[in-house]
């Protein structure tokens, strides 16, 4: 298969520096419809992503994410979350970006361009063939994405990819490639833009698929929430109220003494 990075192509819009904060906009905003059209025609792909990761889990595995630049940062922002929504232990998913934590906020030069790196910053955490790993690349060229899957693979390290373009380097050494094809960006190579608008979409997809696959939802709700803030705590308690016959202050002595939503009501339950 032939491979153009369309993430590349000229932009279907000339002379933005011409237009009004108004059509800027209104043309931005055109061009992000697109994206989820885009990640439906993938959705297959995403199912077979999302059952192998569960599968992963349940077997004891853990999912990771890596990447570079936007595309790193979006797994880190997508595995930070998974703690404090769904109750899970911080390192059930992991998100790796090259150049590091320091990359999150500052490029490091040249860091994507090492084929080595990833594979060592995943080994510092003992992975194994029960583990999923997912490399995230918008132009599906990312060296250091690339070679990490590829060792992964040599390790029989089941590996995933989400990427931008179709039929990249990335796809061809990923078990289960995901390809949102959403075409040239509104700047021309901009790929923070609709590429990372549809990798966040994917990954929401994912993580939050898993999730309530692995049992972290009940009904429509996160009853394994950590109640970091007072607004959680406040959430928690109108959740508890939904599902057993107790004031707000009661429910607040349930929540603050099981610690979670789901055993409060568990514990009311039994009694």
């Amino acid at each position: 298969m032939s491979f153009t990075i369309t993430t590349e192509q000229s932009s279907n819009y000339e002379h933005l520096e011409k237009m009004s904060v108004s059509e800027l906009l209104q043309n931005i905003n055109n061009e992000d419809k697109t994206v989820p059209l885009a990640v439906e025609k993938a959705l297959p792909q995403i199912e077979k992503t999302v059952q192998k990761v569960v599968s992963q889990l349940k077997n004891g595995g853990r999912l990771f994410y890596i990447g570079a630049g936007t595309s790193g940062r979006l797994g880190v922002v997508d595995a930070s979350e998974c703690p404090p929504t769904f109750g899970v232990p911080f390192d059930l998913v992991v998100g790796i970006i090259a150049g590091g934590d320091k990359a999150i906020r500052k490029a490091v030069e040249f860091a994507e361009d090492d084929t080595e790196q990833a594979w060592k910053d995943l080994s510092e955490f003992n992975i194994n063939q029960n583990d999923f790993v997912i490399g995230i690349a918008a132009s599906g060229t990312t060296p250091y994405v690339i070679g990490g899957l590829e060792i992964c693979n040599q390790n029989n390290i089941p590996t995933g990819c989400i990427t931008c373009n179709e039929g990249s380097p990335l796809s061809n050494v990923s078990q289960f490639p995901i390809e949102v094809v959403v075409g040239p960006e509104f700047v021309t190579g901009s790929s923070r833009m609709k590429a990372g608008t549809a990798q966040k979409l994917v990954l929401n997809m994912i993580s939050t698929a898993t999730m309530i696959q692995l049992g972290k939802v009940k009904g429509n709700k996160m009853v394994d929430m950590q109640l970091s803030n007072n607004k959680l705590v406040d959430r928690g308690i109108r959740m508890i109220m939904s599902e057993i016959p107790v004031s707000y202050e009661e429910a607040g002595i349930l929540l603050e003494t099981y610690g979670s939503v789901r055993k409060a009501v568990e514990n009311f339950q039994s009694q």
